[in-house]
């Protein structure tokens, strides 16, 4: 396999507490450190760390908002990262959602595509080198210009949920990601995105035999993100809009323990990646072969396993 990837932070560890992790990935077989960003930390620190601790991963935000920093800004951080890791950055930027643009940070989650096309087109210019002084549909930028930009301008891939973004992603970016898919579901999206794209996602790994606690732990996190619309959206074009039905409905009334009893084994289990740590892997190859470029582990605690055994557990050297 060409390409095995890890999320940081790993959930229960501090970010200082990494280095001896994020150093171990190489020689574990892990080509990748994909960070975050929603309620924890931010997107490109946790990068800068890894780019010193391994300096053979690739690095990459899934993903940055377009909405919560400016074009200038993410070009700025774009750049700062490039420099850092150079050839072996890749920009990830997405809407993310309205929870986290509107709710949580007070800015209008207007126009996701168009906001996500032109930030992708400022951004490539930007990189380049480019001074920039463009009337956007849905900014404006007078005069930018990066004082250094990168020797070799990164990649950019987009978060891409249904075929609108997955078709921008397929014209104009480098590739896409996706999440919460199963890996029947990954020929769906290169449906829209095409072969020729990377395609990068971000899985859910629960190394447990026990059934019944990954589940569990599974329910509250399909619960969190399949209520919000752009999943619930994404789901129902993938063909789960029925069976996570009554969760939403359960959700939307205000019965939390409803909705999570609602959710049925079936689509836990398409979802979240379970058993023991070579049930794990194998689960994960059957992504890669039904079309996934890049399988981004992101470990959920369970099996009684520290965050470094976890991550040694699921090498892909570990076989």
């Amino acid at each position: 396999m060409s390409r095995w990837g890890l999320t940081v932070p790993m959930t229960g560890l501090p970010l200082a507490g990494h280095r001896e992790i994020v150093e171990s990935l190489p020689g574990l077989g892990y080509t990748d450190a994909w960070s975050a960003e929603t309620n924890g930390t931010d997107a490109f620190t946790p990068l800068a760390l890894a780019s010193q601790w391994a300096p053979e991963l690739r690095l990459g935000p899934a993903i940055v908002p377009v909405y919560t920093r400016g074009p200038a800004l993410l070009a700025q951080q774009a750049a700062t990262l490039a420099d850092l890791a150079p050839g072996r950055f890749v920009m990830g930027i997405g809407t993310s959602s309205d929870t986290i643009v509107q709710r949580w940070n007070g800015i209008p989650f207007d126009e996701p595509y168009k906001r996500v096309r032109d930030t992708l087109r400022f951004l490539r210019r930007a990189l380049a080198g480019e001074k920039v002084k463009e009337d956007y549909d849905t900014f404006s930028v007078r005069g930018f210009k990066l004082e250094t930009p990168p020797a070799s301008p990164p990649p950019i891939v987009l978060a891409a949920l249904r075929p609108g973004m997955l078709r921008l992603a397929a014209r104009e970016a480098d590739g896409a990601i996706t999440n919460w898919l199963a890996p029947k579901d990954v020929r769906t999206v290169r449906g829209e995105l095409g072969d020729d794209k990377e395609l990068i996602a971000r899985l859910f790994v629960c190394p447990t035999d026990d059934a019944e606690e990954a589940r569990a732990i599974g329910r509250w996190m399909i619960a969190a993100y399949m209520t919000v619309p752009v999943y619930r959206a994404f789901h129902e074009w993938l063909g789960r809009g029925e069976a996570l039905r009554p969760m939403n409905e359960a959700w939307a009334a205000g019965d939390r323990r409803k909705a999570l009893e609602a959710i049925p084994d079936e689509v836990v289990d398409d979802l979240v990646v379970h058993g023991s740590p070579e049930a794990c892997r194998a689960r994960v190859r059957e992504y890669v072969d039904g079309g996934l470029t890049t399988p981004v582990l992101a470990v959920v605690p369970g099996g009684n396993l520290s965050p470094a055994e976890a991550v040694r557990a699921l090498a892909p050297n570990a076989d």
